[in-house]
């Protein structure tokens, strides 16, 4: 089956193999820039319809302080999706020319009080940095990465398909249990998550 690339706003220049590939990070790179990031209780709360209010207000924001640095601006996440369950945090893509180049964002990115909190060279050299007030997870990625399109996908796919925005939002509180960081909350989350890729992926002709 062919893909329709424009409808799903996958560039030319990327396979489909790429997409449906979700590589792993070098298990040796330390991401943390900060140092292990500090226990916090994961929180899930009903969809809010000021999120994408606040995007928008953020967006401007980032727009204004990266000027033509910023090639696009993406809201994804959970509080993208109207109807869904989600932690109060807004996660933002960013893309610019080249992601490992950090001076010619993070000092900008900074004055708005945003902090560099990830590296991840061996992952897309993916950098997330973290602003407090609103909290936001803003990520930053360099053209056609396959990570932010699959963000977009995603967050697509659930705004589309109410039976699994509910399979994941069941999930969701399920893993915020017992966990002390996001990063055990996603862990619990993953088989999930995979599945609904996987049925996303087929659905749009990626994989037969």
């Amino acid at each position: 089956m062919s893909v329709d690339r424009n409808l799903y706003n996958i560039p030319s220049s990327l396979a489909v193999a790429d997409i449906i590939h979700q590589v792993e990070s070098d298990p040796n790179e330390v991401p943390w820039v900060q140092g292990v990031p500090r226990k916090e209780q994961i929180h899930i709360e009903d969809y809010d319809s000021q999120w994408p209010v606040l995007f928008e207000e953020l967006k401007v924001a980032v727009q204004q302080a990266l000027g033509t640095t910023a090639l696009h601006i993406e809201h994804v996440g959970s509080t993208a999706v109207a109807q869904l369950p989600a932690k109060p945090v807004i996660d933002i893509d960013v893309t610019v020319a080249d992601a490992s180049r950090e001076e010619a964002y993070v000092p900008a990115l900074e004055t708005l009080g945003y902090r560099l909190e990830v590296r991840e060279p061996s992952w897309y050299q993916h950098r997330m940095l973290r602003l407090e007030n609103p909290r936001v997870n803003l990520h930053v990625f360099s053209p056609d990465c396959p990570e932010a399109i699959r963000h977009i996908l995603f967050r697509n796919w659930l705004r589309e398909h109410a039976e699994d925005r509910d399979r994941y939002a069941a999930i969701k509180y399920e893993a915020a249990r017992g966990v002390e960081n996001a990063g055990a909350y996603n862990v619990k989350k993953n088989a999930v998550v995979k599945a609904i890729y996987e049925r996303m992926f087929t659905a749009l002709g990626l994989v037969e």
